[in-house]
């Protein structure tokens, strides 16, 4: 292995970055977007049983907040339960698009390393190439064996980077439509959680 990292040149460097850095994101990510951390289950109904049993109390709205994604956007619209159906829809949005930013948190990252790891890899086999040419130039094509030892060099990099852009594409597919359905979780949630606060105050 440390044979082909040596073949590969210098732009193996920045490309082993890229995988470490890829791979410390997806577990990052694999741990932060799981349902039960980000959309806990019943939380609706807990707030539902705090607010009959009147224990809906400042202290409980921000022991919600700080529980979950899903209890920091209820939590903005308990805040302002006593107001309309639409200051309480503007106060959930306003939080939940920054909740939304949190969850495509390293996102972007991921998707820059899947692009610029096979470019890099690229380089690496162009550069690779030159000198491969540069000798043939300087000493001709006498031994056919040493010049496809060096072809086979120049390609190292580009089979790299590849290695490291597949799974990074993959990965970050998968946690973009990850964070899309969780999103749409918490959106049901918090409607679920208006009708319901809102019917019992016009009853009251």
């Amino acid at each position: 292995m440390l044979e082909l990292v040596k073949a590969g040149g210098w732009l193996m460097v920045p490309i082993i970055a890229c995988s470490v850095i890829a791979l410390a994101i997806i577990f990052e990510r694999l741990w932060a977007l799981q349902t039960r951390r980000v959309l806990p289950s019943n939380l609706v109904a807990k707030v539902w049983a705090l607010h009959k049993n009147n224990q809906l109390t400042n202290v409980q709205i921000d022991l919600i907040r700080e529980s979950s994604p899903l209890g920091r956007i209820l939590a903005a619209g308990l805040l302002n339960r006593m107001h309309s159906r639409e200051v309480m829809k503007e106060s959930i949005e306003e939080v939940g698009r920054q909740v939304v930013h949190e969850l495509e948190h390293y996102l972007n990252t991921l998707g820059t390393i899947a692009s610029i790891s096979p470019l890099l890899g690229l380089l690496g086999t162009v550069i690779g190439m030159i000198e491969v040419f540069a000798a043939i130039v300087g000493a001709g094509v006498g031994n056919p064996a040493e010049l496809a030892g060096g072809i086979s060099k120049a390609l190292i990099t580009t089979a790299t980077g590849l290695s490291v852009a597949i799974p990074a594409i993959i990965a970050h597919r998968y946690f973009g439509g990850r964070v899309e359905r969780l999103v749409i979780g918490m959106e049901e949630e918090a409607l679920k959680m208006i009708e319901i606060m809102q019917g019992a105050r016009e009853k009251e």
